[in-house]
């Protein structure tokens, strides 16, 4: 009985759940084209010849396996990690935005539940009927999202193949299993969106429908008030690990924990966004006094509605504003690294003469591979053959602990963080199968610093990466001029060669653009959802506001009036929103920069604010927008009843 009146209930109610419609079937969209095409990515068969079969080394509970390790001309891992990274992104995204959606839907007919509880509903029916509302949206939106996503994945495919990140050509694999998960995972988040929702229609009183305004309740429960709390403590936590010690960690970190802080700070927002969204509201005021004092009054007095609106803004900002800060100061952290590490005034791109006379110096290293094998797995490294004698005049090899000068025969150099990481000391034994299949147990005769870019995490002697890689080809050479010959005489004779400023330049902005890139795939569909979502959102709050308009036009407000009215409060939610997000994107930034460039000068500092200065417009655009479009509507429908009724 109360699915039936669940499906009329939706039916009656189209536009409300149309926003949630739209943003779950987007999201589930996401999720299964993520699915189908990670199903791709298993399902494909490695030839024998592009891959190395090991066994691992097992451990106490665990014993050895034997796999097969894809060589990088073969390796689907990038692609699969850049999808799980999506699939993450744009999950919490998708559960956060339909638990805004839904919040906001059953707020807006407080009314309506406050009658049915009048002519006899229990709490726990109408509970019934929003979890049945829910479900029901849920199958609809899911199976929507679900087509989509298999009618796009060849074409996401084609375009994945012959790439860095899938350097194969993938082919569609069987759709069932993986549309099944994005279809239960899109009813699960609707379930999940729609919980507190449910609970907080069961604590509507039947007085609710004598009320003639939709005043809400002027406290939050204890309850939302201690997980957010308990999420805003976890985020403090994961906010204190990012330091220096936290290495390769910090920047993994800095990039989820604004979720969890998002998460708090929804949770906290009813009590947050009257704050700040006076603070705002104050020079609005003395600016425009009856517009801005009506749109104060609305955010301040509906906080619940208010932090609804507010949600899609403050995660995509949050998100994204951590994301790109941190991707930014990492790349000034690894250029300042580069500059320190590098002591040749000159790099050649490929080899360059060891016999000419105006070279003293030529480091040479020979990058190759060879698979590590662990105790639990087995990994493909990328390794560089070097002559430690050479390496240590053309750059900072940077000891610190063991002495290069053992780097002889099958022995090997690691980097600190790798060293930290796999917990390696001086000493220990690696167990390898280089490219040639050629088993070998490497001996850590030392531990050097880290150099992005410059050092590998890993060094041989240059005869032993010879020997088990003849076809390998060196791809740049440090160069040190002979006594008397500038670098820039030496630059002019050796051909690709250039000065090491130039070549620092060079490998800064490579590496600037692979982060544009690698911001595009990790929050393109993201912003796109949550461009859908802030409008969705929106839009739902705008066409729900007919009898306050009909109320104010009847008092006297006229249109430009309540369209200022509108428009006013729309950036006040943005503009709270968006401090929110500042806020959180600054502090990950701070912290991430101490942490990435620890033990560093003369750091550059690099603010992308052509990447921040339009995600936070863009966020202010759609809510304006979204807002001011349907009120404009719904003023001329009630401008023309109000003028029929007077003619009346």
């Amino acid at each position: 009985m109360m699915f039936q009146l669940s499906r009329q209930t939706v039916g009656r109610h189209r536009s409300l759940y149309a926003g949630s419609f739209v943003a779950l079937a987007v999201g589930v969209f996401m999720l299964g084209l993520a699915a189908t095409t990670t199903a791709a990515t298993i399902a494909y068969h490695l030839p024998a010849s592009a891959t190395i079969a090991v066994t691992t080394l097992g451990g106490r509970d665990t014993p050895p396996q034997h796999v097969r390790v894809a060589l990088a001309n073969a390796d689907v891992s990038g692609l699969q990690t850049v999808l799980s990274m999506v699939g993450a992104i744009c999950g919490f995204i998708t559960v956060f935005v339909i638990a805004s959606t839904f919040a906001f839907a059953v707020a807006s007919r407080r009314r309506e539940l406050g009658l049915l509880r009048l002519i006899g509903a229990t709490p726990r029916q109408l509970r019934r009927m929003i979890i049945g509302e829910a479900l029901v949206v849920a199958f609809a939106a899911s199976v929507t999202g679900a087509i989509g996503a298999q009618l796009a994945t060849p074409l996401l495919l084609r375009k994945a193949s012959y790439t860095e990140l899938a350097p194969v050509k993938l082919e569609p694999a069987s759709p069932w299993v993986p549309l099944a998960i994005a279809v239960g995972a899109g009813m699960l988040v609707a379930l999940l969106g729609a919980r507190s929702a449910a609970r907080r229609a069961g604590k509507v009183a039947p007085i609710d429908a004598l009320r003639e305004a939709s005043l809400e309740p002027p406290r939050i429960g204890p309850v939302r008030i201690g997980f957010g709390l308990l999420f805003l403590a976890g985020a403090i936590v994961m906010l204190s690990l990012i330091r220096p010690s936290s290495g390769d960690g910090a920047v993994p970190l800095a990039m989820f924990t604004p979720m969890v802080m998002v998460l708090a700070l929804t949770l906290l927002a009813p009590l947050v966004v009257p704050v700040i969204g006076r603070l705002w509201a104050a020079p609005l005021v003395a600016w425009t006094h009856v517009s801005g004092r009506l749109a104060r009054s609305n955010v301040v007095a509906a906080p619940r509605r208010s932090a609804s609106l507010a949600a899609p803004i403050l995660a995509i900002s949050a998100i994204a504003g951590s994301m790109v800060l941190s991707l930014s100061f990492a790349a000034d952290s690894s250029v300042a690294a580069i500059r320190d590490t590098v002591r040749a005034p000159v790099v050649v791109t490929g080899s360059a003469p060891v016999a000419d006379p105006g070279v003293k110096a030529v480091d040479a290293a020979l990058p190759t591979e060879m698979v590590r094998i662990a105790e639990e797995y087995a990994q493909l490294e990328g390794i560089e053959g070097i002559d430690p004698a050479v390496a240590a005049q053309t750059r900072d090899l940077g000891v610190l602990d063991g002495d290069l000068r053992d780097l002889t025969g099958q022995t090997v150099a690691v980097s600190k963080e790798m060293a930290r990481f796999e917990h390696y000391r001086v000493g220990d034994e690696i167990p390898v199968v280089f490219l040639d299949r050629t088993p070998a147990k490497l001996r850590v005769v030392a531990i050097v610093k880290d150099a992005f870019g410059v050092n590998p995490s890993f060094m041989i002697p240059l005869d032993v990466a010879r020997a088990h890689a003849p076809a390998a080809k060196v791809e740049r050479t440090f160069v040190i001029p002979a006594d008397g010959v500038s670098p820039d005489e030496l630059v002019r004779r050796i051909p690709n060669a250039q000065l090491a400023s130039d070549w620092e330049a060079s490998q800064s902005e490579g590496l600037r653009k692979g982060n544009q890139l690698g911001l595009v795939m990790l929050l393109g569909p993201a912003a796109l959802y949550s461009a859908i979502a802030i409008a969705n959102t929106l839009l739902m709050s705008s066409l729900q506001r007919r009898n306050e308009f009909v109320t104010s036009r009847l008092l006297g407000a006229t249109d430009r009036q309540l369209q200022r009215m509108v428009l006013w409060e729309s950036s006040l939610v943005g503009a709270v929103a968006l401090t929110l997000g500042g806020a959180t994107t600054l502090t990950v930034g701070i912290l991430i920069r101490h942490a990435m460039t620890s033990g560093l000068t003369d750091v550059p500092m690099t603010i992308p604010w052509n990447i921040l200065a339009p995600i936070a417009a863009l966020c202010l655009v759609l809510a304006v927008g979204s807002a001011l479009a349907p009120a404009a509507y719904l003023l001329r429908s009630v401008g023309r009843d109000l003028v029929v009724h007077q003619a009346d």
